[in-house]
């Protein structure tokens, strides 16, 4: 029989599991409840109303036990995207919070509250480790949205990498207020936690008082999104208590996209700590990290995970082995997805002899740190024959005092190719044009420098913090 996803949940514990405001659940609790819930479930997949509550963790962790395919939904879905991801994924029925008001398009399929109560009884035994665990769907930014199909491998794999890469114990106590739709907030904030046999205490909404309040009492580990790391920078040199609760921290993590350096540097400057960066994506879940043991490089995402295998490709399809050079991330390893679920084609053009092609772009320094340079989509830049990461330009600009948050994406040149633009938040009055693309200039190559600048009151962003740059050139 296969080992279990959560050892501490099949052996019993009287410890602290789950814990959102108000609601706590020890890990009896949880096995009473989610086993109960399990009992229920029909065969097929079912859909869960993915609220950050303790209701969607029991619901999926219900579902895990079950051997159910569970497809999270956004509490913020569009209509149009509800009915394609409901008709791809046929699911038996939706789970939700009791009093959770659901939208008209969720009307037609059996709904089941999920209880936060239950008897003890025998857990289900495990299913095999390549049955499908979730399927959750990508952001869909060049179509609809694709079901990619997790198995629970995939989900042992990575938190079991994760482990080794931070120190990851029983012992911690990790703080997030992540939304519980996507990789990052479900499968590392929650069931990260209670494959380890440790506990997590979710914020419900994000707050650096909520933040500095759970780590001055008895968290260990952060897990937020850049958008939450810049109001931490933003707050921390003045903020004694927040600096204070972050000092004591045993580990801080950013993902889901780059963090500034210049928001590395406040922090460090304030708490002495180095936030640790990872990369991931739905289909491979996580790939790299800067290890806990290891030296800390500010704008990297460390190094390729346990049992992950990376690689950059160029143009041409050839493995870039030189330092510094850009090229496609492509990985292999038992952290990947099945598939795109009812898309044979979309499932093959993903891979390249067995290599998932990531689409991000990135470099490797000579002690193997993987620096993401932008998406092969939107961020590397073709200017002047000369191929440039907006990422590396974005720290650039947000080191000059005027500009709050910075986007760069290129645009079509007669004369080079494409040209730089540069989309900029100022945090006062704007700073001229002219000047930032010299400060631009100065700290990196004239060629890097923008040509083009922008101003806005606030870049657009998704659920997990990323700028969604094609909105930008729209």
């Amino acid at each position: 029989m296969p080992d279990p996803l959560f050892p501490t949940l099949v052996a019993g514990a009287a410890k602290e599991a789950l814990r959102f405001g108000d609601h706590a659940l020890t890990y009896d609790d949880l096995a009473a409840v989610a086993g109960g819930l399990a009992r229920e479930l029909p065969p097929g997949r079912v859909a869960v109303w993915a609220t950050p509550t303790v209701h969607t963790s029991v619901a999926v962790v219900a579902a895990l036990l079950a051997g159910v395919p569970a497809v999270p939904l956004n509490p913020k879905i569009g209509e149009r995207e509800l009915t394609h991801i409901l008709a791809d994924s046929e699911p038996a029925l939706v789970l939700a919070e009791s009093g959770a008001e659901l939208p008209a398009g969720l009307a037609a399929l059996p709904r089941r509250d999920i209880p936060l109560t239950g008897g003890k009884a025998p857990l289900a035994d495990e299913p095999g480790p390549e049955s499908p665990a979730l399927i959750v769907y990508t952001s869909g930014t060049t179509g609809p949205p694709k079901g990619v199909v997790l198995p629970r491998r995939a989900l042992a794999t990575t938190l079991d990498a994760l482990e080794d890469a931070w120190g990851w114990t029983a012992d911690d106590v990790l703080v997030h207020a992540l939304p519980l739709f996507h990789v990052h907030g479900l499968i590392l904030g929650i069931l990260g936690p209670l494959r380890r046999g440790g506990s997590v205490r979710h914020l419900g909404r994000f707050s650096t008082e909520g933040v500095a309040r759970e780590l001055a009492n008895g968290a260990t580990m952060l897990f937020g999104v850049p958008t939450m790391y810049h109001r931490i920078a933003g707050e921390v040199g003045t903020d004694q208590a927040l600096a204070d609760a972050l000092r004591h921290a045993r580990l801080l993590v950013s993902g889901s996209a780059a963090l500034p350096v210049h928001d590395h540097q406040r922090i460090t400057a304030a708490t002495g700590q180095q936030v640790v960066e990872r990369y991931g994506m739905t289909e491979t879940l996580m790939n790299t990290s800067v290890r806990a043991d290891g030296e800390r490089k500010p704008g990297t995402v460390g190094v390729p995970l346990r049992g992950v295998e990376l690689r950059l490709v160029g143009d041409a399809g050839e493995v870039i082995d030189d330092v510094e050079s850009v090229g496609e991330i492509q990985v292999r390893g038992p952290n990947l997805f099945t598939e795109y679920l009812n898309r044979p084609d979309a499932t093959a053009a993903a891979f390249d002899g067995g290599w998932f092609r990531t689409g991000d772009m990135a470099t490797r320094d000579a002690d193997g740190y993987v620096k993401i340079v932008g998406r092969k989509a939107t961020d590397l830049i073709k200017s002047g024959g000369y191929k440039i990461g907006a990422g590396e330009i974005e720290n650039a600009l947000l080191e000059h005092p005027g500009v709050a948050e910075a986007a760069v994406t290129g645009e079509p040149d007669d004369d080079l190719g494409e040209r730089i633009v540069a989309w900029i938040v100022p945090s006062g009055e704007p700073p001229a044009a002219d000047e930032l693309a010299d400060h631009v200039a100065k700290l990196l190559a004239p060629h890097k420098r923008p040509r083009v600048v922008r101003y806005l009151d606030a870049l657009p962003r998704n659920d997990m913090g990323k700028v969604m740059k094609r909105a930008l050139g729209a």
